[in-house]
């Protein structure tokens, strides 16, 4: 889901859903194709623990997902403390209801177990070093703005007094409608202009907890000037640029020269004029945010020391210091490593919370001043879990092959070179025949370039270099030790898999800044994935792919996936319903599905429309004790509706057709039967969702 989802695609019909459905999408499946799976199996010496270890699911995956006996992937919504779903039976369910691929699948009961673990854990805390304050969470909305999941997290976050984060003035008009959980906090960052904070600081008369934290020195005389205009008093707070500086993309959050925030001497300016103003117990809280993703606890606590000397001194001023917010930054263990890898983190909620708790507390106990509420904006900890994004596998791309045809000695001297070179190929010299193998192909296209070898030739050289390079990576991988030139040729040699999808739309992130998520298929992980591959997506762009994957020691090249399964004597109906035989025999591949895991937060708002492909089907998904319901469906863009978003009219585009084909039709360039199948797949696809269907 992108930036463009409205509220009119929602269908919130709470349909219930049991388990026998899910049986018999199961048994649809195996009619068709269990045969051949189980042939497969039997030869098959894998497991699912070896699947486990090689997507390392135990370790990005806990609690929430896992492998079961058919090696089908499982989600546990609710932790260790409830039941699970098969996903790959869930995703035919769904599909059975008109829900195409890509799809998004939010599972709402992950999003209220991440807030009590959060609230768990600094409760614990709380207890352990007797701290007399509490903590009051608050989500920042710019993490996933969607209607359904920000009103299922303040529903969800009732119990715990959760609040919300506004970073703009439409966030803020988000938050305002939507909080209305009595004591929860409102805090309001970001650029603010007078009807924002006149909007935030009326809201306290609607009973709410608005905190408008100043992070521009130019924002100080406009609060002052909208409280004294209102005659309420503003509870406000400061942003601090700590010196301490974060880790990974995000560490020049904090910093003398970071995007928010004020200096120590801008916080002092800012204390003299609410002195001045006679407002300075108007200020009540601190805030400081040192990066997003922070994977090293030293970190944490570097910076909580330094804000928690801020905070008591801006108490010793005179400033009514109540709060201490510390942001956001709570990682997310992407690679399941747990190490301070920038796509994993080397701490756990329990350790975050406890680190936070202990230093504030001390640092009151030394100047003998009361504890702050403790606030945290833990976004991406709280909402990456939640959504599971499943797309379908639609061809490969493969290199050549096998085992070569024996050369003739009519044949040119360079396809005999290589040949004898891929005869040749042992572990004693693999790096030395590599070497030869891209010699000679390089030639046989320089010489090509000449008019010495015909094309047949070029396609001959070409695929005997293939097949030496297939002979010297399946040795390659039985050492311990690669060398250095032969390090990309895994990557060289991987097949391409075109999946269902738009990476610029539904993954961003893995495009713009080389984010890593944990992608892996949902079915078939009782069998050896034998394929090496790299994603490309539907666009037509270059970039349009992933390339970079999630392993234990560090980011690697490929995906180890299975080869497509062919379905065969299967029949496929011409969509146009008008072709002379309207059943044409294909033999299309069976359905292989991915997921990507842990995108819940930041994807689906800040996708593009690169290409046109919009927004994705997404369902929100509930567990019930006879299996589950759907909450809410919200379908995905038609092409009408992006088109529309360029400022396309479907009417006006239809119109264009139409004449076209009648001009054509006059100057006998069509027939009216081929012009009548123009136009109704012009207007049928208008309405169709912008991904491809099966």
């Amino acid at each position: 889901m992108g930036a463009r989802s409205t509220s009119a695609k929602a269908d919130s019909g709470m349909e219930s859903v049991v388990s026998t459905e899910q049986q018999t999408v199961k048994a649809q499946l195996q009619a068709t194709s269990g045969s051949k799976s189980d042939v497969n199996r039997s030869h098959n010496a894998w497991s699912i623990e070896k699947s486990e270890e090689l997507y390392r699911i135990t370790g990005w995956g806990e609690p929430y997902f896992s492998i079961n006996a058919a090696g089908h992937v499982t989600v546990s919504p609710e932790g260790d403390r409830g039941g699970s779903l098969d996903l790959f039976d869930l995703v035919n369910a769904l599909k059975q209801r008109n829900l195409g691929l890509p799809l998004l699948i939010r599972f709402s009961d992950i999003l209220e177990d991440r807030i009590e673990r959060l609230n768990a854990a600094f409760a614990k805390a709380i207890a352990r070093y007797n701290y007399p304050g509490v903590y009051r969470g608050v989500f920042p909305v710019k993490c996933n703005q969607q209607r359904h999941l920000v009103e299922a997290l303040v529903r969800f976050g009732k119990p715990h007094q959760f609040g919300l984060e506004a970073g703009s003035k439409p966030e803020l008009m988000i938050a305002l409608a939507t909080l209305k959980t009595p004591g929860a906090l409102l805090i309001c960052n970001g650029y603010k202009d007078r009807e924002y904070i006149e909007m935030a600081i009326l809201a306290q008369q609607l009973g709410q907890t608005p905190i408008i934290v100043l992070e521009q020195i130019e924002e100080v005389p406009l609060v002052i000037e909208a409280g004294r205009k209102l005659g309420i008093r503003p509870i406000l707070g400061v942003r601090a640029k700590l010196s301490s500086k974060g880790v990974g993309r995000w560490g020049t959050s904090a910093g003398d020269r970071a995007k928010f925030g004020l200096t120590v001497p801008e916080i002092l300016s800012t204390v003299e004029q609410l002195s001045a103003a006679n407002m300075l117990d108007s200020l009540q809280l601190l805030h400081y945010h040192i990066g997003s993703q922070i994977s090293s606890i030293a970190v944490v606590k570097t910076a909580i020391q330094e804000a928690s000397q801020i905070y008591v001194e801006l108490a010793k001023l005179g400033a009514d210091m109540k709060y201490l917010d510390v942001g956001g930054g709570l990682g997310v263990d992407y690679d399941g490593s747990k190490t301070n890898f920038y796509a994993s983190k080397n701490y756990n909620i329990q350790n975050y919370a406890n680190d936070v708790v202990a230093e504030v507390k001390e640092a009151c106990d030394e100047r003998k001043l009361p504890v702050p509420t403790l606030v945290s904006e833990s976004g991406r900890a709280i909402a990456s879990h939640q959504s599971v994004l499943v797309f379908d596998v639609l061809s490969t791309s493969e290199v050549p092959s096998g085992v070569p045809e024996p050369v003739q000695e009519t044949e040119h001297l360079i396809i005999r070179n290589l040949y004898e070179t891929y005869e040749s190929i042992t572990v004693e010299n693999y790096q030395e025949a590599y070497h030869d193998a891209t010699q000679f192909k390089e030639e046989a296209i320089s010489l090509f370039n000449f008019g010495y070898v015909s094309l047949p030739e070029r396609a001959r050289a070409e695929r005997l270099y293939w097949v030496c390079c297939e002979k010297i990576l399946a040795i390659a991988r039985q050492q311990e030790y690669v060398p250095d030139d032969l390090e990309d040729l895994e990557k060289i040699m991987a097949s391409i898999y075109y999946i269902n999808l738009s990476v610029f739309q539904s993954a961003p992130d893995s495009w713009a800044i080389d984010q890593l998520f944990p992608i892996m298929p949902i079915h078939r992980l009782d069998e050896e994935p034998t394929k090496r591959a790299t994603l490309a997506d539907l666009t037509c762009d270059s970039d349009g792919k992933i390339d970079q994957f999630i392993d234990l020691k560090d980011v690697k090249p490929v995906l180890e996936l299975h080869p497509l399964q062919k379905a065969e004597g299967k029949s496929i109906k011409d969509e146009s319903g008008t072709h002379p035989s309207s059943l044409i025999p294909h033999p299309s591949p069976e359905p292989y599905y991915l997921a990507m895991f842990l995108g819940g937060a930041y994807q689906e708002i800040m996708g593009n429309l690169h290409n046109l492909f919009g927004d994705t089907n997404a369902v929100h998904i509930h567990l019930t004790p006879k299996g589950y319901e759907i909450e809410h469906v919200v379908k995905g863009d038609t092409m009408t509706e992006v088109l529309g978003y360029v400022q396309y009219d479907s009417e006006d585009l239809i119109e264009s057709i139409r004449q076209q084909t009648e001009l054509a039709l006059r100057e006998k360039r069509i027939t009216l039967q081929e012009s009548q199948l123009l136009l109704q797949n012009y207007e049928r696809s208008l309405s169709r969702y912008t991904y491809l269907s099966a």
